[in-house]
């Protein structure tokens, strides 16, 4: 088997009492989100020597949610079982070797939270859930049963290794219960002591209770009553200690066969170097356990901080304890532990494998305390990775989980030494950079817009910018300053400065000398430069090319701008894609071809990758700024948006993208060609990074919290999937946990008590509760957080009190339901019928003065004897004052003061009783106005009727009332309500605000219209905002309205031509035209035509195009492109011709040859018949350019370019430009002939030139003895017709009766079935005919064909031979070096490969032969060449090809080689037919300039054929 890729893989689950686990032997794993991923430990592993004896081999893949437990078996024989529980309701048995599910069950109703392998019974697996059930299950007999020992949740749960039968079950109470499996789950022993949930249970390793020494006091406690009831000892009970460890901070170890705790151990607070305790870490406390084998006086526990601690038993009194890891400072956790487990590796050494919440993995040493190695792991999505260039092999990786990592890549004796960094972030980390010069520079960004600098080379926290970014960070990029930064001397300014893009679509500038200074907004500079009036796009990606001069921006609209340093001068736009784009890369400039340096890749929403190359436009350096919408390459092949690009250091034109349909595609970019193909990844990737040392060595990230790195060559597929193999794909990133919101507990009985509660403190972790926000979208599916709080679930009190049984198939005898606990919740009340309810009394304002009136008649009495006092006593005494206040009802009789007293009592009983409203209509009575509005804003409880009237007590106070209830009703989310309130008291600004920023705009816009003036500038920002808004979304044509609301019709133009398709790009023109934006309107009418030309409708192109004006020549070439297609069309049979064609009038006549039609169409049907006006549109058409073509150019592109070189022909020679004519032809030719599409080639020529070349040589005059154009011009025309002569001797018929002439009689000719070249696939230039007929004398050419073969003089040119020979030689020689490099590198793969644990693997040899097939240069040449003769034979090449004079080099020539094979071939047809010098000179030239490989067989057999007699 191939090996694994290296990967970073994804923390191991929290709050989780058994999610790891190790097998004898070595092999470790543990729950990592949805799956577990296997680790490889000791010698077995195949590290590299000198590294840790650890390797990742694996992952079991097949949970949808949460794995919450993990097990293996620890039988013989089925170390390579394991077991896994989790949040779907599943347990699944798994075999780690094929890593396939063996058979699983779903028996649990709820939650599972603890599962076991029982290691006294080899097919038992025991698992719990949160309501109490256990459900035993064997695997052989595929046979289960379940208990339901106590009604609580449980916690953990371990199987004795001495009984078994015996389980012991921890609660999230604290109670600890031993039950026998045996006797349908009887509950032994029911243990009680601890008070907070039970974390971790470990059985002793000897059986007996001999080990330990018990104090005498605690022998002389109250008898054992297990259960409530005195029984005497069995053997089952006898002898076995038991540790348990909880939240409550205490371990407890238990008697089995007395039933009773023994020894409580409390953890001790260790102070950690540079401060004290904190004071939240006793909140978040995990107490795992791990007992020894064969240590039954030693124990090993976890504490607050992340320490681990090995209790010494025999002096438990003295709390005595050893620290693991004392000698080496930060060895330790730095977090609380959660899983311990044992491994023993294959040479007997005795390790233990911790878990943590600071996400390593650790392995100790139990010889010596210490720790042997650390796997690091991630939190959340890996959303960057970038590598250092200063310190190489340096991979800075940014994480969802609010740390970065440094991984030093090219450590040796460390696969995995990584560094992390969180102090100042808080945050997902979005963007990283690192500074191009200074070590250790480390630039970040975050989702919450923060950018910082870290030194990683110190412990310093890093330096935050004092401006932060409104949105996500996207990109950060480090380049030369720009005004006003780079403005003042060379001292007083950095010469770079980090460039960050936020979401909100800018881009900042940040001096990082001083970054508490202000960052500057570039888009300012932008305008002031290039006088931008229009709103500019919106920013998404920034790049640098390596020398610093030219910027690119990528936008939300697709478009990519191009800026020139020192001011920020637009110089061109490149208008390809048409969705956000996400990645944008310049080429690297230390190749072997610098001319490289000038192609920039991009990708975008939409599936396409374009390079674009900038060479011209950098070069010219032109006045006015360049639109360009032609690609140079076009990278086809994903699926879904593409993340991430990145350009191989090591190879010229090679590029690695990351995209959403999960996989990694290596390009070669200048052929168009998919190479490699990686799907390693469960997720979507999000970023990828080509290693600076190892040509073949890619490392990508995605949202399955993994970073991996993967090899080239190790890869199976070639391109991405497609078809059934997407959707494969796809249903394994859907495999991962669904992004949703916490399950809510169904509404059950509460009993009163402690509540539930699982809050972690914000600094615990960055919890992953939000999606990937990439480029302003936020994603669907979403980050999920990796680990649970805890395991939410409710609390039961410590007393004698039950839960109401679950329907779960219990016996109800088992449950006990006190009667106490049931009688707390009472039944609703019933509805009573409407005119009951209309028939009801309404509440009395003084219920508790109206009660007091009717108490006793004693009591009633008394009131009247305390009344009389008070009113007739002209002097309170103190009794008669305590009598009042204490019957306060008496107010009513009184003077005010009491009455005001009873007043404050009734209203404080509304109060409690939840009737406010009479709190409120109280204190009215009072006059208390004022008070009454302030008790009821303190409260929230403002209601329409109180605002009503608090014009009563004055202007000021109802302003305020209004401006308090419209607080209050934002609360309450009821935001166009309180902005109706503001605009009661005319705080018109303040209710377009609020409106606004709660997203209500098109209530703002109609209030804002209503009552501000049509110039105010808040009117023109909310069409602006929300056109934003709705052009997010996709709302095109609305947001459209928005931006011609705001007057900014260019704008409106750019949004509506968003979508792309016909009718919106032809509104959006007709928008620019009538807006006076006329450069804008002619481009969007082009690209208008171009969508009609993919449904062939000519007439809408035409009239798409017939918009504007500048665009005539534009007309010209689609009315020649049309007539061309016409043309062709009529060559084919009626039956496959295409019925959808709408073409015009006048392109359905055939009278005259096309040049004819084409040249009286445009006089006729578009004016152009004088020279001045065919001049003129020349001018316009030279100055669009297009790429030259591939064999991967699609049919349609090239035929609108070759209809383009074409019109520029024609009007050159309506203008009588012979000389700009001559080249513009030659273009035309070229690109059908390097397309390889011979037959538009030769219909080139019958249509424009059907007389040959003689008519062009007439007008040139003496010119054409010079002119290398009209030479090469001339020689593709005997090329092509050389080749005709050739196929019709291969099969004479009809059609070639010019050529051929039979004598043999029509009736012996055998039928042949033809076909025309419209009907097959273009063919190649260089292709062959399948099989050639013997010569005879019934084949004979006609004098036109000898004609030819005299002319083809012309092509046995021996100056473009030898340049043809160098330049097959230096093409070979890299082809060589090329081979070399790979093969070095394969053979350095196997070295490293071949200590592996698949070594003695028999199919070893098979997996590690070249996947390709042998070439023929190793089949010719037996002996190697050496590197010093290769150089010296590019060398030499280079030499040669320099010396020739730029006219030969400047335009191609037929292969002079190529030519000569087939004149021959037909001079062994056609005896006699070649003129002997003729052949005699292709014979020289192919013994002289043959040499090569791809001509070498041809001349062994040629000389072969010599030689015979």
């Amino acid at each position: 088997m191939k090996p694994e890729p290296l990967t970073l893989p994804p923390s191991p689950n929290w709050y989780c009492a058994r999610c790891s686990d190790a097998a004898p032997g070595g092999i470790f794993g543990f729950a990592a989100r949805t799956s577990v991923f296997l680790v490889r430990v000791g010698p077995s592993a195949g590290a590299n020597p000198g590294a840790p004896p650890f390797r990742v081999v694996g992952e079991l893949v097949g949970h949808t949610e949460r794995v919450s437990g993990f097990t293996f078996s620890h039988h013989p024989g089925q170390y390579n079982l394991c077991a896994t529980s989790s949040d779907d309701g599943t347990v699944k048995i798994w075999d780690v070797e094929t890593k396939a599910v063996v058979t699983e069950h779903s028996f649990h109703q709820h939650t599972i939270s603890a599962l076991h392998w029982s290691p006294t019974v080899k097919d038992l697996i025991v698992s719990g859930d949160e309501k109490g059930v256990v459900f035993c299950y064997w695997l052989n007999r595929n046979d289960s049963q379940h208990f339901f020992p106590e009604p609580r949740t449980i916690f953990c749960l371990t199987c004795s290794p001495h009984h078994e039968d015996l389980v012991a079950i921890g609660y999230k109470d604290g109670i600890v219960v031993i039950i026998d499996i045996s006797k349908k789950g009887e509950v032994i022993h029911r243990l009680r002591g601890h008070d907070d949930e039970i974390h971790s249970i470990a059985w002793c390793p000897l059986s007996g209770e001999d080990c330990l020494p018990v104090n005498q006091e605690e022998n002389s406690e109250e008898p054992d009553i297990p259960n409530g009831k005195l029984v005497a000892e069995t053997p089952i009970t006898k002898g076995c200690y038991l540790a348990t460890g909880s939240k409550d901070q205490t371990i407890r170890i238990w008697s089995c066969s007395r039933g009773r705790g023994i020894m409580v151990l409390k953890l001790p607070f260790l102070k950690r170097r540079g401060g004290g305790v904190d004071p939240a870490v006793k909140e978040r406390l995990w107490l795992t356990l791990h007992w020894p084998n064969n240590q039954p006086t030693q124990l090993v526990s976890s504490c607050f901080g992340g320490e681990l601690l090995l209790w010494d038993l025999t002096q438990s009194w003295r709390r005595k304890y050893t620290l693991f890891s004392t000698s080496a400072e930060g060895q330790n956790h730095s977090r609380i532990i959660f899983n311990l487990c044992p491994l023993k590796t294959e040479d007997d050494k005795q390790l233990l494998l911790s878990t943590s919440m600071d996400r390593d993995v650790k392995c100790w040493d139990m010889a010596t305390l210490e720790c042997c190695w650390t796997l690091p792991s991630l939190g959340g999505f890996a959303y960057s990775l970038a590598f250092s260039p200063v310190d190489v092999g340096c991979l800075a990786i940014g994480v969802g989980d609010g740390m970065i990592r440094v991984w030093n890549t090219l450590s040796i004796k460390n696969n995995y030494e990584v560094k992390s960094f969180w102090q100042g972030v808080k945050s997902k980390v979005t963007a990283l950079c690192w500074h191009p010069n200074k070590e250790g520079c480390l630039a970040f960004g975050t989702d919450d817009g923060k950018v910082g600098l870290y030194d990683t080379c110190s412990n310093k926290p890093p330096q935050i910018s004092s401006t932060y970014h409104k949105k996500t960070v996207y990109r950060l990029a480090w380049g030369p300053p720009v005004p006003p930064m780079s403005l003042g001397g060379e001292g007083d300014r950095p010469s770079l400065t980090l460039y960050s893009c936020g979401g909100e679509g800018i881009v900042l500038q940040h001096n990082p000398w001083k970054l508490s200074g202000e960052a500057f907004n570039i888009n300012k500079l932008v305008r002031d430069t290039n006088s931008i009036r229009y709103k500019l796009p919106v920013h998404t990606e920034i790049s640098w090319k390596g020398d610093g001069k030219v910027m690119a921006l990528g936008n939300e609209d697709g478009s990519i701008e191009i800026f020139q340093v020192p001011n920020l001068k637009l110089l061109c736009t490149i208008q390809q894609h048409h969705k956000l784009v996400n990645a944008v890369v310049w080429h690297h400039e230390h190749g072997s071809r610098p001319e490289l340096s000038c192609l920039i890749a991009s990708g975008s929403n939409n599936a396409v990758i374009y390079v674009h190359n900038l060479r011209t436009v950098l070069e010219s350096n032109p006045e006015s700024p360049v639109t360009i919408t032609e690609p140079f390459r076009t990278l086809s092949g994903h699926t879904a948006k593409v993340t991430s690009l990145a350009w191989s250091p090591h190879h010229d034109g090679r590029l690695v993208s990351a995209c959403y349909d999960g996989t990694a595609q290596v390009w070669d970019a200048l052929r168009e060609e998919p190479l490699f193909n990686f799907r390693g990844h469960r997720g979507r990737l999000l970023c990828v990074a080509w290693s600076p040392v190892d040509p073949e060595c890619i490392y990508s990230g995605a949202d399955d919290f993994c970073v991996c790195r993967w090899l080239t060559s190790m890869q199976d597929h070639s391109r991405p999937p497609q078809g059934k193999k997407c959707i494969e794909l796809e249903k394994k990133r859907l495999s991962q946990p669904k992004p949703k919101l916490k399950k809510k507990k169904k509404p059950t009985l509460r009993l009163p008590g402690k509540q539930d509660s699982s809050i972690v403190t914000e600094d615990e972790s960055s919890r992953e509760t939000s999606g990937p926000v990439e480029n302003g979208v936020s994603d669907q599916d979403g980050e999920e957080e990796a680990q649970e709080p805890e395991l939410p679930s409710p609390v039961v009190s410590g007393e004698a009190v039950s839960c109401i049984a679950v329907s779960l198939g219990v016996e109800k005898s088992k449950v006990t339901v006190n009667s106490k606990a049931t009688s707390l919740k009472k039944e609703p009340p019933k509805e009573k019928p409407e005119a009951l309810l209309k028939k009801r009394k309404a509440r009395s304002m003084l219920p508790l003065s109206t009660s007091l009136d009717h108490r006793s008649k004693e009591e009633l009495h008394r009131d009247c004897l305390v009344l009389a006092t008070a009113t007739h006593a002209k002097e309170l005494n103190e009794d008669v004052s305590a009598d009042l206040e204490e019957r306060f009802h008496l107010g009513l009789f009184t003077d005010r003061a009491t009455l005001y007293r009873m007043m404050e009592t009734e209203g404080k009983g509304h109060l409690e009783s939840g009737h406010p409203e009479l709190f409120h209509q109280l204190m009215l009575w009072k006059g208390d106005l004022k008070g009454v509005l302030q008790a009821a804003a303190e409260r929230g409880e403002l209601t329409d009727s109180l605002v009503a009237v608090a014009p009563v007590a004055g202007y000021s106070v109802w302003l305020w009332a209004v401006e308090a209830f419209a607080k209050q009703l934002c609360f309450q989310d009821q935001y166009v309500k309180a902005a109706s309130y503001l605009l009661s008291i005319h705080k018109v600004y303040e209710a377009v605000e609020l409106l606004k920023s709660n997203h209500f705009y098109r209530e703002a816009i109609a209030v804002a219209k209503a009552r501000l003036r049509p110039e105010d500038p808040v009117l023109k920002d909310l069409y602006l905002s929300w056109g934003s808004i709705l052009e997010k979304d996709g709302h095109y044509a609305i947001a459209a309205k928005c931006y011609l609301g705001a007057t900014s019709a260019y704008d409106a133009a750019k949004v509506l031509a968003r979508k792309g398709d016909a009718a919106s790009l032809r509104t959006a023109a007709e928008l620019a035209s009538i807006a006076g934006e006329s450069e804008l309107a002619a481009s969007l009418a082009l690209r208008c035509a171009q969508e009609l030309l993919l449904v062939k409708n000519w007439v809408g192109a035409q009239e798409a195009l017939g918009l504007h004006e500048s665009l005539q020549g534009q007309r010209l070439v689609f009315c020649l492109l049309e007539l061309l297609c016409r043309h062709l069309e009529e060559k084919q049979p009626p039956e496959v011709r295409s019925p959808s064609s709408v073409y015009h009038q006048w392109a359905t006549g055939s009278e005259g040859d096309l040049m004819q039609r084409v040249t009286g169409v445009w006089r006729n049907t578009f004016s152009v018949d004088t020279p001045e006006q065919c001049r003129a549109a020349l001018k316009k058409l030279q100055d669009v350019k297009y790429p030259s073509a591939t064999s991967n150019t699609p049919f349609r592109q090239l035929l609108l370019h070759v209809c383009h070189d074409l019109t520029l022909a024609i009007l050159s020679q309506q203008t009588a430009s012979w000389e700009e004519a001559v080249p513009a032809l030659l273009q035309a030719v070229l690109r059908s002939y390097t397309s390889g599409n011979f037959t538009l080639m030769q219909e080139i020529y019958s249509a424009f030139l059907p007389s040959g070349c003689d008519y062009l040589r007439d007008k040139l005059g003496d010119l054409s003895l010079t002119t290398a154009a009209f030479k090469s011009l001339e020689a593709f025309f005997i090329y092509g017709q050389l080749y005709e002569v050739w196929w019709s001797l291969c099969g004479p018929g009809p059609e070639s009766s010019i050529w051929v002439k039979s004598t043999v009689p029509a009736e012996q000719r055998e039928p042949e079935d033809s076909a025309s070249a419209e009907d097959t696939e273009p063919v190649a230039a260089a292709a062959q005919p399948q099989s050639s007929p013997p010569s005879g004398p019934g084949l004979r050419l006609s004098g036109e064909s000898e004609r030819l073969l005299s002319a083809c003089r012309k092509l046995f040119s021996e100056r473009h031979a030898n340049l043809q020979a160098s330049q097959r030689t230096v093409a070979e020689v890299q082809e060589t070096l090329a081979e070399m490099i790979r093969q070095h590198q394969k053979s350095q793969l196997c070295k490293a490969t071949a200590n592996g644990p698949s070594r003695d693997d028999p199919g070893q040899e098979a997996e590690q032969a070249p996947s390709r097939p042998q070439s023929p240069s190793r089949e010719e040449s037996n002996a190697p060449v050496s590197l010093p003769e290769l150089t010296r034979r590019l060398t030499e090449a280079n030499k040669k090809i320099a010396e020739f004079p730029e006219s030969i080099k400047a335009w191609p020539f037929p292969d002079v080689l190529e030519c000569c094979l087939v004149l021959l071939h037909i001079g062994s047809q056609c005896p006699g037919a070649v003129n002997p010098e003729m052949q005699q000179q292709a014979e020289e030239l192919l013994q002289k300039y043959g040499h090569t490989r791809a001509y070498r067989r041809y001349c062994q057999t040629l000389h072969m054929n010599f030689q015979r007699p």
